[in-house]
């Protein structure tokens, strides 16, 4: 059997007793605050206006849609569980708490995101066909985000405004993943969508 020399197991040593207090810098407490300092600074942002709340539907267990699934057709979907509507109307609740000035609130055609928006309770829910996942159907997604784009480009920026939708539309809008029922919060500029925060 091959021995490491006594300085390099002495230095691995040194590194395994050290780890855990570099691994432990950011404690769960820590971590939970700044999620909380995070969210306050997007709900500050959606307060002052002239920001588009990105919003993926409230929890819907599974992935997906089934095999047979029809738009017009809820039960042949994916749904909101009990948890998901009142996660909803928890959200909802909260911009009323924060006075977040709705627009207009926006959603995707499935029923999972239109149900989530009604339950909001923000306001009127506009079906909107550039909102519809393309999750089965990433050959669409290129046209679906580029009318998505074009839907913010041509609100006139007053007070808020709400688009409910699916994960990988808003990954192909700013990237990165999003939780069921949390929202990230942009800023339309010239160039494109300035990622302000995220609400979780």
């Amino acid at each position: 059997m091959r021995y490491l020399p006594v300085p390099s197991r002495l230095a691995l040593l040194v590194l395994a007793l050290l780890l855990p207090a570099i691994m432990g810098l950011v404690s769960p407490c820590q971590a939970d605050a700044q999620a909380r300092q995070g969210d306050a600074e997007a709900w500050q942002a959606l307060a002052q206006g002239g920001h588009v709340a990105l919003m993926r539907h409230a929890l819907a267990p599974g992935i997906g849609d089934p095999a047979d699934f029809v738009l017009d057709d809820c039960t042949t979907q994916r749904n909101l569980s009990a948890d998901g509507r009142e996660q909803a109307r928890a959200i909802g609740e909260r911009f009323r708490e924060q006075g977040i000035e709705v627009a207009a609130v926006h959603a995707s055609r499935w029923c999972r995101a239109l149900e989530t928006a009604e339950l909001l309770g923000l306001g009127e829910v506009f079906p909107t066909p550039a909102l519809d996942s393309f999750f089965r159907n990433r050959g669409e997604a290129d046209d679906r985000t580029r009318a998505a784009r074009a839907l913010i480009r041509d609100w006139d920026g007053e007070g808020t405004l709400v688009l409910v939708t699916h994960q990988v539309n808003i990954t192909a809008l700013v990237g990165g993943g999003v939780g069921s029922g949390e929202i990230v919060v942009v800023r339309p500029r010239r160039e494109g969508l300035s990622r302000v925060g995220r609400i979780r």
